[in-house]
């Protein structure tokens, strides 16, 4: 797992348990934000925040992205 991928883990994970979910212990690039991993939009919105104070990127800036490969494109 490189840097951008434990980054995007542990914002998705900080997400997941502030509503008391379990967290992820891995991550692949298909895996969709909202099917696989469940986050409504709500939690995308803190997802995108987290994510930009992290790295200074605001992933959803340039179009929608729904998999962690997108994520990574942006980032």
């Amino acid at each position: 797992m490189d840097n951008t991928e434990k980054i995007i883990l542990e914002c998705i994970n900080q997400v997941l348990e502030g509503d008391s979910r379990s967290p992820l212990l891995e991550i692949s690039g298909g895996l969709n934000l909202q099917t696989d991993i469940g986050l409504d939009s709500l939690d995308l919105a803190e997802l995108t925040v987290r994510i930009e104070a992290q790295t200074g990127v605001d992933i959803f800036k340039n179009r929608i992205v729904s998999t962690i490969s997108e994520i990574k494109e942006e980032i």
